[in-house]
């Protein structure tokens, strides 16, 4: 008994000692990410027209999170860094994770690795609503603003699933197919508000908000980001087995006892759901889903397990910098975030591409 139970036992360890490994440099490179993260956002905090060193930053969040201190800096530092640049940074931060974990799960639900989040139509129909806003006066302040593009977005996702689920079933193409048709209608609805504004000021608006900024960050918009970034993050950790087994295949999926079409179905509506919040607040930042699940996968591997928490970070990271940099290149004006994001972004898909077609 113990000869035929001593082999079994060999073969177990080989096979697990990988995953184990995998596993641990996983949790090395999450733990590195985080650590970044967080010495970032005082870094970043600092960073603009009007630079204020990491310490003066630190003391001032202190101050107002905690108590901690005397306020022995000038009123204008307290300002910049409480009033504007703190709740920028952590907006940026929420709207990187959530758009960065929405893209690996999109790649997941629709089994192409060059999907990213907007594939729903969202970032279309929140532009629909911000121009709307923009334009005729649908909403008043930044919090109309967020509240239209909040709706449009919504109305998308709605619209796409109603189209998506036509002969009862949820799969992976019929669900990009129905997101580009209504991302185009949608698109050419935008322009014709803006035609039929004939506003030159509203269409400046409405182009410098569809291609992403900031800009009108406070910590009234925060919750918004903030909720929908815990949340998407969350929920697919918790599915993270399932997103591995769609990944592979709606077989693999059934062999695990997963339904493919309803757990798409119910992934895609918070996906959804979380870039209509991140859109919404910070209008369409392009690239960041699509690219960051790729390089963290070189980091973690293809587990979702690892994938999602260590994309979250890096999403965040990203985005914390790339406001950096756009509130500080041309100030005292500002770059929109989409831009950046697209500079950056191109290259590094080129080189995906290309080591996947060495592959």
């Amino acid at each position: 008994m113990a000869t035929a139970v001593e082999p079994n036992r060999q073969v177990e360890a080989r096979t697990t000692a990988p995953g184990r490994r995998r596993a641990t440099l996983g949790a090395m490179w999450i733990t590195l990410l985080a650590t970044v993260l967080i010495a970032s956002l005082p870094i970043a905090v600092g960073v603009g027209p009007v630079p204020i060193d990491a310490g003066t930053v630190s003391r001032i969040l202190a101050h107002h999170l905690f108590g901690y201190g005397a306020a022995d800096w000038a009123v204008s530092d307290d300002n910049i860094v409480w009033g504007l640049r703190a709740p920028r940074a952590l907006l940026g931060a929420c709207v990187g994770a959530a758009l960065a974990v929405a893209g690996t799960a999109v790649q997941a639900l629709v089994r192409n690795p060059l999907a990213d989040p907007y594939l729903l139509g969202v970032a279309s129909g929140a532009s629909t609503g911000a121009a709307a806003s923009i334009l005729f006066g649908f909403g008043a302040g930044v919090l109309g603003l967020t509240g239209s593009a909040l709706v449009g977005a919504l109305a998308a996702i709605a619209l796409v699933f109603a189209v998506a689920r036509t002969g009862g079933t949820l799969i992976g193409a019929r669900l990009v197919f129905a997101g580009i048709s209504v991302a185009f209608a949608l698109s050419a609805l935008t322009n014709f508000l803006i035609f039929a504004s004939d506003s030159r000021d509203g269409a400046r608006a409405v182009m410098f908000w569809s291609l992403g900024s900031l800009a009108q960050a406070h910590w009234g918009t925060l919750p918004i980001a903030a909720t929908a970034a815990v949340a998407v993050t969350l929920a697919m950790t918790g599915w993270a087995r399932r997103l591995d087994a769609l990944a592979i295949g709606d077989d693999a999926a059934h062999s695990l006892g997963t339904d493919p079409t309803r757990f798409r179905a119910a992934a895609a509506l918070l996906v959804g759901f979380a870039v209509a919040a991140a859109v919404a607040v910070a209008g369409a930042i392009g690239f960041v889903g699509l690219v960051v699940p790729h390089l963290v996968r070189l980091m973690v591997g293809a587990s979702h397990r690892l994938v999602v928490p260590a994309s979250a970070l890096a999403g965040a990271i990203l985005l914390v910098w790339a406001d950096a940099l756009a509130r500080t290149l041309l100030a005292p004006g500002e770059i929109p975030l989409g831009i950046l994001t697209a500079l950056v972004g191109t290259p590094l898909l080129i080189v995906l591409v290309r080591r996947q077609g060495a592959r």
